[in-house]
């Protein structure tokens, strides 16, 4: 039969301008996708030929062949896979609204996991990726088991494409790109050994090309290279491997020089499939020191290489972790950005996640120094995920460990353990946010639960304040900062109240930079603090939005300040203040009560020549007295 001359149909022109031009985030992706369709192809065949061993035609060797000529400008991707008929080149190859994005969308709503159709080795919309590098694209197939049915396929992507019928000696297909001149960089050895060793090296069959080769006597020899790696270390069993060959693929992927803390390599089976291999890192990577954000796993589709960084398959607070996750559900003829909104990622993302967190309980359970030291490194990052992900919020709280009172430096705690040591009648979990741990130590907050024998956990962290104000409690014990609210286990005797009445209405009126003075039953050796209300920013969170430019230098909402009655300083204060209401220096001495607590709390005084003038003052009376 002569060439036949035949129109795409109605919706190509519009669609494959979009496949072209818009589909792929770069021209290179052209050939993971012939590729993939080729090895696809082998399978193909290769399972049929189980029933059918006349298929084969004598030919089990498998081999995805690529063949050069820089003279012609051409590339040929040649399978020895199930090949195509007249009838079927015409169908995968003239209608993207049959083998393209619109009927693949279509019948993968309707079909279920084990039967969705898959594109790859039917042409479908990755085959139109070719157009990207080349003006021509030739096709030439013939279907296994029938030799005389070769059919040669030609098109310019202008709107028509012709079918003829030839003589093909093997069967399989060969796809003949032939280069845009400003393309042909793609012509070269070099250039495709990178592309197949970063987009598929991990295909289970052999990816060939002919290369030449001069002996020590300068005679030359075609010899044939195989591209490939071909070891999908995912895919094998966990038995089969070597501690070595999982910390050597972990360098690879991550280029670390260490070995991983922890190796996680499973399947999961259900309403997706899918294999992972992800690496925890003993220590933080250097990327993430400078601000970098080198984010998401490696994913493969069936050893296809996808995207090197897939942001949807983790969360934020989990980007440290490095790895690859092969899935053969997902459709690999879409674009990475369509990929990345898919709603199976978000499902095995789901499963990644608890598959994570239980390893890193079974870690603090069981190898607990390991996890201490990773914790170390990385726990501020895991801590992000406390106030980023509400339905692991606990099991995230469960992992994280904490630096508090009692526990010596080098050392750390748990909220259970703070929970199981909790004092009789204590019914809620302290903490207090600061700048470090030593300053935290010394903070006036913590005089009355060192008093009472409690503990309190100590966080230092920037996220820290975010991540309290999202957890609130744990396992049914709430959260409470001690440098907000008031106090209640604790009461200032009745007596001073009545004692410092007159006092503290004093201070209400002179001290304007508060909302509010009261006595302090908090306070055991400080003379004076602050305290933010119950659901107000603290003075570390102001500090802190100040240091990202979301606020201004120091304290900026009016606290409580809280004066401790049994102090011999403020109670010199009152006894001065009640001898000689109208004594100037009753309102210096507040002032100075107060800078004190701004700077107990870790803030910067306001003004702090006035501070330094009101110091100077008493030095020079308790010197002259």
């Amino acid at each position: 039969m002569s060439a036949e001359r035949m129109q795409f149909k109605t919706e190509l022109k519009q669609l494959l301008s979009i496949i072209i031009h818009s589909l792929y985030s770069n021209k290179e992706i052209f050939l993971r996708e012939l590729i993939s369709n080729a090895s696809d192809a082998i399978d193909k065949v290769r399972f049929e030929s189980l029933t059918k061993h006349d298929l084969l035609e004598g030919n089990s060797e498998w081999k995805i062949k690529l063949i050069v000529d820089e003279a012609a400008g051409t590339l040929t991707i040649r399978d020895n896979g199930i090949g195509m008929n007249r009838e079927s080149i015409v169908e995968h190859l003239g209608t993207i609204a049959k083998s393209g994005t619109r009927n693949f969308l279509e019948e993968l709503s309707k079909a279920d996991a084990k039967t969705r159709p898959e594109l790859i080795g039917q042409f479908g919309v990755g085959f139109y990726s070719s157009f990207m590098v080349a003006d021509t694209v030739t096709v030439i197939s013939r279907e296994a088991g029938k030799p005389t049915d070769g059919v040669m396929w030609t098109s310019d992507a202008q709107g028509e494409f012709t079918v003829e019928n030839v003589e093909k000696e093997t069967r399989g297909t060969d796809v003949v790109l032939h280069f845009r001149e400003e393309d042909k960089e793609f012509l070269k050895s070099w250039k495709l050994r990178e592309l197949i060793k970063t987009y598929s090296d991990f295909v289970e069959h052999p990816i060939t090309m002919d290369v030449e080769q001069t002996d020590e006597a300068k005679n030359k020899t075609i010899t044939e290279e195989t591209l490939n790696a071909r070891k999908a270390i995912w895919l094998r069993p966990k038995n089969e491997i070597t501690p070595e060959e999982y910390a050597e693929f972990y360098k690879h992927i991550s280029h670390d020089t260490e070995t991983p803390a922890k190796t996680i390599h499973y399947s999961a089976e259900g309403n997706i499939e899918f294999r992972a291999l992800i690496y925890v890192p003993t220590h933080k990577p250097f990327n993430m020191m400078w601000g970098g954000e080198d984010r998401g796993l490696q994913l493969y589709i069936r050893r296809v290489f996808i995207m090197d960084k897939c942001e949807t398959l983790l969360p934020r607070y989990m980007r440290f972790i490095k790895g690859v996750v092969d899935s053969p559900d997902l459709p690999l003829n879409v674009s990475r950005e369509l990929i990345q909104k898919s709603p199976l990622l978000e499902k095995i993302k789901t499963n990644l996640v608890s598959k994570v967190l239980s390893t890193f309980e079974e870690m603090k359970s069981k190898d607990y120094d390991t996890y201490a030291d990773f914790y170390g490194e990385l726990g501020e990052v895991l801590k992000e995920g406390i106030s980023q992900d509400f339905l692991n919020r606990e099991r995230l709280a469960g992992v994280c460990l904490f630096k508090s009172m009692n526990t010596a430096s080098d050392k750390w705690t748990t909220l259970e353990d703070y929970i199981a040591g909790l004092k009789e009648g204590q019914t809620e979990i302290l903490y207090l946010v600061g700048e470090t741990r030593e300053q935290l130590l010394n903070s006036p907050y913590l005089e009355a639960p060192r008093a009472a024998g409690q503990d309190v956990i100590l966080l230092s962290d920037p996220v820290d304040e975010f991540m309290v104000d999202s957890l609130r409690e744990f396992k049914g014990k709430k959260l409470r900062a001690l440098d907000k609210g008031a106090l209640s286990d604790a009461k200032v005797p009745e007596e001073k109240q009545t004692a410092f009445k007159t006092l503290l209405d004093f201070a209400k009126s002179r001290v304007t930079d508060v909302k509010d003075v009261r006595l302090s039953p908090r306070l055991k050796e400080s003379a004076a603090c602050l305290v933010a209300d119950e659901g107000e920013m603290s003075a570390h969170m102001e500090r802190l939005m100040s240091r990202i430019g979301q606020g201004g230098m120091g304290s900026t909402a009016k606290r409580v300040l809280e004066l401790n009655p049994e102090h011999p300083a403020v109670e010199a204060v009152r006894a001065l203040y009640a001898s000689k209401p109208d004594d100037p220096r009753v309102g210096e001495y507040l002032a100075l009560l107060y800078d004190q607590a701004v700077i107990g709390e870790g803030s910067k005084v306001k003004d702090p020549v006035a501070f330094a003038k009101r110091i100077n003052a008493l030095l020079a009376k308790e010197a002259t007295s």
